[in-house]
């Protein structure tokens, strides 16, 4: 385990192959593993005594455990500057939301390509919603066969597209549309998977080429 500055994770997988790909993984993107385990009660131990920054936990492994997702809450509170960042082989709409109610940053799926995870652990320092998908991406989508596609977004969906391309950080959305920010976050993992897309920068993007903004008023990604 090498030194890379402030930068410390804790890491959780039931397998020693994972822990041992995301710890190199790490150390490529500049954090230091200072623990790495395949039991949910070592990690726990390990969270509180190393204090890391991010805590790095396979979704089946925790769900699994005696506490199942109140483990990940647990977790954050007794490290409340932790930022969690969930591996899982499930995409499904249930287990996102399940994650990112129990306190996760980041939702990545263990398909996903190597720049998408290493994408999603730089963004657990960020206060913003990610969502790494398994697909296999081209560099530039073409505007021509996107504009002919249509992603099922629902009316809210919409709206939160609409002010996330217009720059709105979440804790912002949450307060302009009553909710919570984690019910933000939910609709946002959902608008991710239904574009296919992995970010706020691809989702504004998405939202200019498909004419949801007006053309004189550019998207931002909000942190």
């Amino acid at each position: 385990m090498r030194g890379n500055g402030d930068k410390t994770a804790v890491i959780l997988d039931r397998h020693p192959l994972w822990l041992d790909a995301l710890e190199r993984l790490l150390d490529r993107v500049g954090v230091t593993v200072v623990g790495a385990t395949t039991s949910p009660a070592e990690a726990f131990d390990m969270i509180e005594e190393q204090r890391p920054t991010v805590f790095i936990t396979e979704y089946d492994c925790i769900e699994q455990s005696e506490d199942g997702l109140a483990f990940l809450r647990r977790a954050t509170a007794s490290n409340p500057g932790v930022h969690s960042v969930v591996l899982s082989t499930q995409d499904d709409a249930g287990s996102i939301e399940a994650a990112f109610a129990a306190g996760a940053s980041v939702y990545c799926v263990k398909t996903a390509e190597p720049e998408d995870l290493a994408s999603a652990i730089r963004q657990a320092f960020h206060n913003s919603i990610y969502y790494a998908s398994g697909r296999a991406r081209d560099a530039e989508p073409a505007p021509s066969r996107q504009s002919s596609e249509d992603p099922g977004l629902t009316k809210r969906e919409v709206e939160i597209l609409q002010l996330v391309a217009e720059g709105y950080s979440n804790s912002q959305l949450a307060k302009m549309l009553w909710v919570t920010e984690q019910t933000v976050k939910f609709h946002l993992s959902n608008i991710y998977r239904k574009l296919d897309v992995a970010n706020r920068t691809e989702a504004s993007r998405w939202a200019q080429l498909h004419g949801l903004l007006p053309t004189s008023h550019p998207a931002t990604a909000a942190a």
